[in-house]
């Protein structure tokens, strides 16, 4: 039986051979080489993806990603594709659908969106549910750097407190999009912010959001 993360490593892979190596992404200062090259890296180099959170091995990490941007696009698609390797954590079920889920479906919009012709993406309401169970569990680290307070919440009511604080703005959004708010790319994600003016904007253009 199929997994949501193995859905979105197929359709990933798949979007960045259509793409090509040099187009555009949400990531500021990355190509889709690079993102190809991040999550193989995340997946084959435990010794180097630890630079991605401690700031102590980022060295290490640069010096990874700068071997693996270097190899043939194909190459790192098809280790996408393929997945990690055989005794890696990531080959059990559980942990490669709390691990990428959430992962794949970013930077598969960080590709689509950064695209001048990208058009929505319809979402099953399982996947959304999904969505929005990671997002309520990993709120509170999103919202850590938030510059004022943050609720996130669904067009159904349910919310989420990402950051206690005043003035509050709520944010109103799809799961999908709530999580792309979250994760930084919040010019790009298809959400309703209510509050304070001043606060609005400054959360909007907030750099700190997300990891």
């Amino acid at each position: 039986m199929s997994t949501f993360a193995k859905r979105e490593r197929l359709l990933l892979a798949d979007l960045l051979e259509a793409e090509g190596p040099d187009a555009p992404t949400l990531c500021e200062g990355w190509r889709t080489r690079d993102i190809a090259a991040h999550v193989v890296v995340r997946e084959r180099r435990p010794d180097a993806a630890g630079g991605i959170l401690i700031k102590q091995l980022a060295p290490r990490l640069e010096r990874v990603m700068a071997e693996f941007t270097a190899k043939p696009y194909e190459e790192l698609i098809q280790l996408i594709r393929t997945g990690p390797p055989r005794f890696s954590p990531f080959q059990l079920k559980q942990v490669d659908e709390l691990s990428n889920t959430v992962e794949f479906y970013v930077h598969t919009e960080d590709v689509r969106r950064a695209q001048p012709d990208w058009t929505p993406r319809e979402l099953d309401q399982v996947f959304q549910d999904t969505l929005w169970s990671r997002l309520e569990r990993s709120a509170r680290l999103m919202g850590r750097s938030a510059p004022t307070g943050l609720v996130l919440r669904r067009p159904d009511g349910q919310t989420a407190v990402a950051h206690r604080g005043t003035p509050v703005v709520t944010v109103t959004g799809e799961p999908s999009e709530l999580l792309l708010f979250s994760y930084g790319r919040q010019s790009a994600a298809t959400v309703e912010l209510d509050g304070d003016k001043d606060a609005v904007a400054k959360l909007h253009e907030a750099k700190q959001l997300g990891i």
